[in-house]
């Protein structure tokens, strides 16, 4: 396997995605793992290379990714006009710059130039006003890969957190329910479960959407008529899928230990404990796409970009794991192609490690 080609987007260029793109790239062996290449502007990386001002942090300037350094930090240019940075500020140009670099990422992913991707925070509100049409990176990336719907994820250690309904109202979430999108969840979940992390049976804990999960229809019909019916039909199709758990009690217990992912009903139900676990180093994964995509789990924290004080886990993290979920594909194939990897020894069942 070669040099994994590493697409980063820099995300909105008023934020901190910059900063905490350069501070993980300054580190010298990161270029042994991967080629990095960032879609953006030479002149933007110079600005807040300036700000950050790393010991060691050097890049190759290209029009396209066809014509990258390996093992060196790539600089791809996908903007020749001048460029207004507003540190702090949401702007239509900044919104507009995101948008360009996302759809050219994108692009060299279908055509092959670069492996897989990991993006910058961007601003929702700065990419409206230039024209995305679509709540977040996760909804867009399931459109421009024909997936009917991809699966968000936020992954730490072992730790992986999914969302049933991402960017939407609340008020929305219960109308957004059905036997079906849940069952198409769970398995996408375990899928990705048993190809990007190698887990050959995975457990999955999913919970309800109501306090203490309704409580047996006395606060709310919808683990009754919707999400035990969808885990009842997971486990007849032989997935370990347990639930509907009451949220408040599962994480209070210590129950999410036990399971290999969780799958929360609504955003917030599922990213407000995971981020009080993992907040330095979470990282957002979409799940049932054809290529790999990870991000930090931070927004564009505006109120410190220009002052030098983001930290880069979370993005660092995202790196590194885009590059192992991308190994890990690459040897299911590999084991995939060869039935007799898959052979089990005459001492060892299925499932025995």
């Amino acid at each position: 396997m070669g040099t994994i080609r590493l697409g980063i987007t820099i995300g909105d260029i008023n934020g901190i995605g910059p900063e905490v793109i350069i501070k993980t790239l300054a580190h010298p062996s990161i270029v042994q793992l991967c080629t990095p290449v960032i879609y953006g502007s030479s002149k933007v990386m110079s600005y807040h290379k300036n700000i950050v001002n790393p010991a060691d942090f050097s890049f190759n300037t290209t029009a396209s990714a066809d014509k990258i350094y390996h093992q060196r930090i790539n600089v791809v240019n996908i903007w020749q006009e001048n460029i207004n940075i507003e540190l702090g500020k949401e702007t239509e140009e900044a919104g507009k710059i995101a948008h360009i670099a996302l759809d050219q990422a994108v692009r060299d992913l279908k055509d092959g130039h670069i492996d897989a991707l990991v993006t910058a925070p961007i601003s929702k509100n700065a990419m409206k006003l230039a024209g995305f049409q679509y709540p977040g990176h996760t909804e867009y990336l399931a459109h421009e890969f024909g997936v009917k719907e991809g699966l968000m994820m936020m992954i730490a250690d072992h730790r992986r957190m999914a969302l049933n309904t991402v960017h939407i109202p609340l008020k929305d979430v219960p109308s957004m329910l059905s036997v079906e999108s849940i069952k198409r969840k769970l398995n996408t979940l375990t899928k990705s479960l048993q190809i990007d992390f190698g887990i050959g049976r995975p457990m999955i804990a999913v919970l309800g959407l109501n306090p203490h999960a309704g409580e047996n229809g006395t606060i709310g019909n919808e683990e009754e008529e919707i999400i035990r019916p969808a885990i009842l039909e997971c486990k007849k199709a032989g997935n370990v899928v347990m639930g509907p758990y009451p949220a408040d009690g599962f994480f209070g217990s210590m129950n999410f230990n036990k399971y290999d992912a969780i799958l929360a009903m609504y955003h917030d139900q599922g990213l407000i404990p995971f981020k009080l676990l993992n907040f330095n180093n979470g990282v957002n994964y979409t799940a049932g796409l054809p290529f790999v995509r990870t991000s930090p789990d931070h927004g564009t924290a505006f109120d410190i970009a220009g002052k030098n004080e983001a930290d880069p886990a979370s993005f660092r993290a995202a790196l590194f794991a885009a590059i192992d979920i991308y190994k890990a594909r690459k040897m299911h194939e590999q084991d995939t192609a060869n039935p007799l990897k898959n052979t089990p020894k005459p001492s060892q069942q299925p499932g025995e490690k």
